[in-house]
């Protein structure tokens, strides 16, 4: 590197063929002292370690070159990763302090606590963005200080210090001297209605953060254990709290929950972003100590309710992912409950329930002509073994009949009684009707196993006991107006499973009461005519059990595969346009109009180029200088772009010649750590059409053995010895 300052600088000469003639080098920067302006030429092979030390030099600085770091205008940081690119646009550079000197000096002030500690703060807010910084300000033990810092501050102050923990956070090392007392600090925070706004959004996704620090998802492996307790994180990790943890605090402020889920009607879009995130969080990481507990806390403040209505807001496009999330995470919550078995002699919750539930129906206990007693077959169960009765549908079914009687215990008891007066053949079994809504309504939105995702809002889903209502009174009606007979269960089921279709078609436009009118205003004849026309286009093998678990695996087998599939696009790279959405204010177009991104082999980082026009990328990273940490990603949002000058479109096409923006959206947000939900609807086809090919070619193979596939399988009669084979496994508990 060489440099000239005033023009009487060192110059650095460049060798002819010869060896014998040099000429002065041209300068490719200009670099600001406190002396001045001086131009340099810089070598973009060279560390930039070895560039400030060689400028340090040049200008007969007496400070040592690890004092010292170059930044351009924008207070950017130059680093290896960028220095090519400010050599090439030759940005004017600042000789200033290195991030060591400025994480000392703030720390010294923080500790003096001066008067301006308001203005140490603004410069560490600003300054723990860069990674550089906030390693050199953790090496000075910077935390305990700033969580001082916070513990006796408020306003605009607290704001910037919670703000800079928040960033620290953001690594993966440095914070795991956060103790009880912080975590209770920050929930009291977030718990009070006097906090700003400005002081909520940090305080909410440092909440998020310390809940996702789980043992569990630490990476790399964990330390041995020989017992069944939770997995232990190693010394000095970060990920030592996690959702038992967090939990804990938040039950010392009762008013928390409730707290953040008024929040998500607040019209500050990032602090509802930040609500919903730390929502998703607990719902992802929740333990078997307290899930029933937060369930039901979020169940009693409605959250589902405040989602929808985010749904419908204004803010919705900056909410997108997040939503879906919560979606997706009540579907597990309810594929839980499905596969939770009913067990009222332990469980005092089961049998508060069902205790609810009879005394609502307001009959009393009989005993049947076999000398039996006959309790909750009057409720039309088929027996009197209730955790039998809810195999299937396990606490959900529970869950579900319970909400029926509460919606309006005076009709339920009607019905019931009104069912006991007629003969035992015409009675409706209003309890084992209220299963099958379950199970068709489990069917219909596929809640069949854990891994549930949908590019689509579903609002109607999120009502899930609502629409369980509204079925089962269905039900009730197409068995009264069909003259059914217990024989003709079966047959009235199918009607209702019709109607499911019809009723919660495209829900994701449709308005609730055009749903609630499908259920209450159609009659008998209309809804039997359609089914008729549908039997004649529709094989009824695949609504046989055996099937549809079939359907269930592969469809968790192509998801898997698609999601291989787009996190290959990703590494390949694809070229994007630098577009600015339509609304924007300010100029339509970038300088440098195209990016090239691709993600890095670790799927930790996404590296990215901006050039003004295409050009041939190398494999690997070296043409790409920036990148982006996909730990850092909240939010894969897409817009409507303001048009290109040259009329080209939005995303380039990737190698195999495909326009890959559904890839990528749906590849990032499989990759983020606290997502899975596909986004797109190409993606979402491309898993259902692998699926049904899949089901067709298994089918095809069993007909073409002339397999015949039950409807149902039901367990025969245990042994009545231990006298058989293998019988040392057999437990008859």
């Amino acid at each position: 590197m060489s440099s000239q300052s005033n023009g009487d600088a060192l110059r650095a000469r460049v060798p002819t063929s010869n060896g014998t003639s040099s000429k002065p080098a041209i300068p490719t920067n200009s670099v600001t002292t406190k002396d001045g302006v001086v131009k340099v030429r810089i070598d973009p092979t060279l560390m930039v370690a070895d560039v400030v030390k060689q400028l340090v030099a040049n200008l007969q600085i007496t400070q040592p070159s690890s004092d010292f770091a170059l930044r351009d205008d924008d207070d950017e940081l130059v680093t290896n990763e960028n220095l090519r690119r400010m050599i090439k646009a030759k940005a004017k550079l600042k000789l200033v302090n290195s991030p060591a000197v400025e994480a000392q000096e703030i720390y010294e002030k923080l500790i003096l606590r001066e008067e301006k500690v308001f203005v140490w703060l603004s410069s560490l807010f600003n300054a723990t963005f860069e990674e550089d910084f906030a390693n050199e300000f953790l090496k000075r033990d910077g935390v305990p200080v700033l969580v001082d810092v916070i513990t006796s501050s408020h306003g605009n102050t607290l704001a910037y210090a919670l703000t800079a923990m928040k960033n620290l956070m953001d690594l993966e090392y440095g914070w795991a001297t956060l103790d009880n007392s912080f975590i209770f600090k920050v929930v009291q925070i977030i718990a009070s209605p006097q906090s700003l706004i400005n002081v909520c959004r940090p305080a909410t996704a440092i909440l998020k953060r310390l809940v996702e620090a789980d043992p569990a998802s630490a990476p790399g492996p964990l330390m041995a254990s020989s017992s069944r307790s939770p997995p232990v994180a190693p010394p000095g990790s970060v990920y030592r709290y996690g959702f038992d943890v967090v939990f804990e605090q938040m039950g010392k402020e009762p008013g928390l929950l409730e707290t953040v889920v008024n929040r998500l009607g607040t019209a500050d879009t990032a602090l509802a972003l930040n609500s919903v995130m730390l929502i998703n969080s607990l719902l992802a990481h929740a333990t078997d100590v307290w899930w029933e507990d937060f369930i039901s806390q979020l169940e009693r403040l409605n959250t589902r309710k405040a989602i929808i209505r985010l749904m419908n807001s204004h803010t919705i496009e900056d909410l997108t992912s997040c939503v879906l999330d919560f979606q997706s995470n009540m579907a597990r919550v309810i594929y839980r409950k499905k596969t939770t078995l009913v067990e009222p002699e332990v469980e005092e919750t089961h049998a508060m329930a069902l205790d609810y539930i009879w005394t609502n129906s307001r009959l009393q206990v009989e005993t049947a002509p076999d000398g039996t007693e006959l309790k909750w077959r009057q409720l039309g169960f088929a027996s009197e073994n209730l955790s039998h009765e809810f195999n299937e549908t396990g606490v959900l079914g529970l869950d579900c009949l319970k909400y029926f009687v509460q919606i309006d215990p005076d009709f339920f008891s009607k019905v019931v009684q009104e069912q006991n007066s007629r003969p035992s053949q015409r009675q409706c079994p209003l309890a084992r009707a209220s299963n099958e809504i379950v199970e068709l309504l489990s069917e219909y939105w596929g809640v069949l196993a854990p891994g549930y995702a949908t590019p689509m809002f579903q609002p109607f889903f999120l009502n899930f006991f609502k629409v369980h209502v509204l079925a089962t009174n269905f039900f009730l009606q197409m068995w009264n107006e069909s003259g059914a007979a217990v024989g003709d269960f079966t047959r009235v089921v199918a009607l209702v499973r019709s109607q499911v279709k019809v009723a919660l078609r495209q829900e994701h436009v449709r308005p609730w009461h055009e749903m609630e009118q499908d259920f209450s205003d159609c009659e008998y004849r209309s809804v039997r005519d359609r089914q008729m026309k549908e039997l004649e286009q529709e094989d009824d093998l695949l609504s046989k059990t055996p099937v549809r678990n079939l359907r269930t695996k592969l469809f968790k087998e192509s998801k898997e595969f698609v999601r291989q599939q787009r996190i290959h696009c990703l590494l390949q790279g694809a070229w994007f346009l630098n577009a600015v959405p339509v609304s924007a204010p300010g100029p339509r177009r970038p300088a440098r109009q195209w990016r090239f991104m691709r993600l890095d082999n670790s799927l930790k980082h996404l590296h990215y180029v901006d050039s003004q026009s295409k050009f041939p990328v190398r494999n690997g990273l070296e043409d790409l200088p920036e990148r982006v940490d996909i730990a850092l990603i909240t939010e894969i949002a897409t817009a409507n772009c303001a048009p290109p000058s040259d009329g080209t479109l939005a995303c380039g096409r990737d190698r195999t010649g495909r326009f890959p923006l559904g890839d990528w959206t749906d590849g990032l947000n499989m990759l983020r750590r606290d997502s899975g939900h596909v986004a797109s609807k190409e993606t979402a086809d491309f898993i259902q059409a692998l699926t049904e090919i899949g089901l067709k070619i298994k089918l095809l193979d069993l007909s073409g053995d002339k397999v015949e596939i039950p409807s149902g399988l039901a367990a025969g009669a245990p042994p009545p010895n231990n006298d058989f084979f293998f019988s040392d496994l057999y437990d008859p508990q």
